[in-house]
Formats: C-alpha cells, sequence, structure tokens
C-alpha cells in the first residue's frame, strides 16, 4: 500500500511538487515581505524558521484527505477490503507516504532556512530531537486528517474541512510572540499544540522565542511529546473503525 501511494508522486509531480514549494513561499514572504513578527525580539528569521516548520506539518494534509475520499468515492477501498489483507494496511500505507513526503518537505524547509541565513546551534543530536518532535506532530495531525476526511466522505467537502488547518496554524506562536497578544489570546496561543512544537523545537535548536513564565510555556517540551500523543490515541481508533464499518 506503501508503494502504491508513493507511485502516485510519479503520475503527479506537479502536485508534489507544488505541496514542497507552498510552505517554502510562505516562509520567504513572511521573512522579506511581511517582516517581524509582533513581540520577538532579537533575529526574527531565528524565531520564524522553527515556526514555518512547525507550521509546515499541518500543511499539506489536503493532498492526503484527497487521496481516501477520492478512493471512496471510486470504489477502491471497498476493493482493498475485500481482499486477504490487514484491514488497516490501507490507511498505514497512506500515512507511512505521507511522512516520507514529509521528511522530505521538512529537507527542503530546513535548505531554504539555512540559505536565508536561519542556523541551529546545539549539536546534531538536538537538531535530530527537534526533527523527531516536528514529525511526531506531522504524524498526529495526519490521523486527524485521514479520519475527517472519512468523515466527509467527498472531494468536495475537504476543502470545508482543511480550511480549519489556518485558524488553528496561526492561533500560535509560530509567526508572534504570545507575550504580544492580549492575556485571554495569549493564553489560547500558548496551549496550542502546534505552539508547544515550535517552542520546544526552539530550544532544541538554540533559538530565540523558548521561553516564557507561564507552565504551558515552561513545559513545551512534555506537551510537544504529550499532545500528539493524545491526539493519535482519540483519532487513530477513531480512523480505523470509521474504516472497518464504510460498508457495514
Amino acid at each position: 500500500m506503501t508503494r502504491r501511494e508513493l507511485a502516485h508522486w510519479a503520475r503527479q509531480p506537479v502536485q508534489v511538487v507544488v505541496g514542497l514549494v507552498f510552505p517554502v513561499m510562505m516562509l520567504l514572504m513572511f521573512s522579506y515581505l511581511i517582516g517581524g513578527g509582533r513581540g520577538v525580539e532579537g533575529d526574527f528569521t531565528a524565531y520564524l524558521v522553527p515556526g514555518m516548520l512547525t507550521m509546515t506539518m499541518a500543511f499539506g494534509l489536503e493532498a492526503t484527505m484527497l487521496s481516501v475520499t477520492q478512493d471512496l468515492g471510486k470504489g477502491v477501498i471497498d476493493r482493498f477490503r475485500a481482499m486477504p489483507m490487514n484491514s488497516g494496511a490501507v490507511l498505514v500505507g497512506r500515512s507511512i507516504a505521507d511522512m516520507l513526503q514529509s521528511v522530505v518537505g521538512l529537507t527542503v524547509m530546513i535548505g531554504v532556512g539555512y540559505v536565508i541565513g536561519w542556523r541551529w546551534h546545539n549539536g546534531f543530536a538536538s537538531f535530530l530531537g527537534a526533527v523527531g518532535l516536528l514529525l511526531l506532530l506531522r504524524f498526529a495531525m495526519l490521523w486527524i486528517g485521514i479520519h475527517l476526511a472519512m468523515v466527509a466522505g467527498k472531494p468536495e467537502l475537504v476543502q470545508a474541512v482543511q480550511i480549519l488547518v489556518w485558524p488553528v496554524s496561526f492561533l500560535s506562536n509560530a509567526i508572534a510572540s504570545p507575550e504580544s497578544m492580549p492575556a485571554w489570546l495569549g493564553a489560547i496561543v500558548e496551549w496550542n499544540p502546534m505552539s508547544a512544537t515550535a517552542t520546544s523545537v526552539r530550544g532544541l535548536f538554540g533559538n530565540p522565542g523558548g521561553t516564557g513564565t507561564s507552565w504551558a510555556a515552561e513545559n513545551a517540551g512534555l506537551l510537544a511529546v504529550a499532545w500528539p500523543a493524545v491526539l493519535v490515541a482519540v483519532f487513530f481508533p477513531l480512523a480505523v473503525r470509521r474504516f472497518q464499518g464504510l460498508s457495514r
């Protein structure tokens, strides 16, 4: 099932390229066109790149959701379910292919960040730890997307679901400091799972923005692991149960 999903890359190269280029455009736009973020002290690029890497983990879910709904609409998944194979292989194969694409996307974004002047300062082990936290968040977001795709059922409904990604992404500390926001909004932002990952990643990279006085900010490393674990624990079984009950 993973090979099937990867084969789609060769047949749909434009979609793959667009998925890689879009977050790069976002990074360059915020870095050069929009300028410094609210409440960010020091080098904004050093603050921005880890935040954009975190936001990238939420982007691109539309392709996964469209693939699932298209297979549902064409009856492909029903044919797979009739074959002598594990019922979860379809979803797991899809998730593995998505994670591989996420690794490629992260590599491109890190390369572009390096070109525009971003650097990490805490050694290779911390670098790998930051990448691991980013991919853990992506894995959690992926299962949310797969479940919502099966709930939507039709490709035309995916856009309505995908639009929810934008407020969740921007309601984080990816591009602006919570200290510059109203107290009630800053509290919401600090408890956003994406904020926990962004703060932890900045700390591991040795970039600014990894400090705060709230419990959520001081325990960002714990939340960066706990939030994805909770999301996977909730949405993975929901997705599998939904998949198993499609033709009942």
